[in-house]
């Protein structure tokens, strides 16, 4: 595996703090989503849109609700200041960011079976993952092509995601799912995910990656989804932005200390 280097920054925005709930029980909507006009505004024109700096309170008493892997994770249910939220992918990733995290990066099937078991648990119809289409400047290089195969990528950790056309290695399934939007305008074929449905529809490019449950009576299975729709999200530490706000510290002398991540710190089912 290789990675994508790409590095924003910008003034973080502050927020007030928060304190953890119990996950919010029964989020799944009683009918399932549809797919809306596209607006004004899409995180596809991201012009006075660009990526927060982590803060360093934040990252001190960021909120963990699950650890896998040494990295801290939290479901934006579990928050106060969040359990509400419904936002695009583009303030996902933001919100993470200050906390020293990012939107969720599944580079292994032991890690999704965990995101698989929270959105069962909870039953919840959706999440942000950090998967992005490299669809922008940079991205017409040769081993990227074609795009909606080799051009996927973990925007949290910069890693490039195996071809969408077969299984990852090491694992023993696909996770992207084998139907969706188009299998019902296709004579009763499957549609592959990814699929970029919704450009047909309004012109707006699937370029953002989200976990849906059965929303195609296809089970809790990886979607491409234009980038503005709105959604609850996962977090998990970005080991990037620790080291950084870390550094940072170091060289001003703070005595402030970003702690790791509990350990074994498991899914409340």
């Amino acid at each position: 595996m290789w990675k994508l280097g790409f590095c924003v920054a910008s003034m973080a925005i502050v927020v007030s703090s928060m304190d953890l709930l119990e996950r919010p029980r029964n989020q799944r909507p009683t009918d399932p989503p549809t797919t809306t006009q596209k607006p004004e505004t899409t995180t596809e024109d991201t012009s006075n849109r660009i990526l927060s700096l982590p803060d360093e309170e934040k990252c001190m008493k960021r909120p963990i609700t699950f650890t896998y892997n040494d990295h801290g994770y939290f479901y934006s249910g579990d928050v106060e200041a969040h359990a509400e939220d419904k936002v695009d992918w583009l303030e996902a990733r933001n919100i993470c960011r200050e906390y020293c995290m990012d939107l969720v990066s599944i580079e292994t099937p032991s890690e999704n079976d965990l995101l698989e078991e929270l959105i069962k648990g909870d039953d919840l119809a959706y999440v942000w993952t950090s998967g992005r289409l490299c669809n922008f400047k940079g991205c017409d290089r040769d081993d990227l092509q074609p795009v909606n195969v080799n051009g996927w990528f973990w925007s949290g950790s910069g890693v490039k995601m195996a071809p969408t056309n077969s299984t990852p290695p090491g694992w023993s399934y696909q996770p992207w799912s084998d139907t969706g939007h188009k299998t019902q305008f296709n004579s009763g074929v499957k549609v592959a995910q990814p699929d970029n449905a919704e450009f047909e529809i309004n012109g707006s490019v699937e370029a953002c990656m989200g976990i849906l449950n059965d929303i195609y009576q296809d089970g809790v299975k990886w979607h491409d989804i234009a980038c503005y729709h709105t959604k609850p999200y996962v977090c998990e530490d970005s080991d990037q932005l620790l080291d950084f706000v870390r550094a940072s510290l170091k060289a001003k002398g703070s005595d402030m200390v970003i702690p790791p991540p509990p350990e074994e710190l498991e899914v409340d089912p």
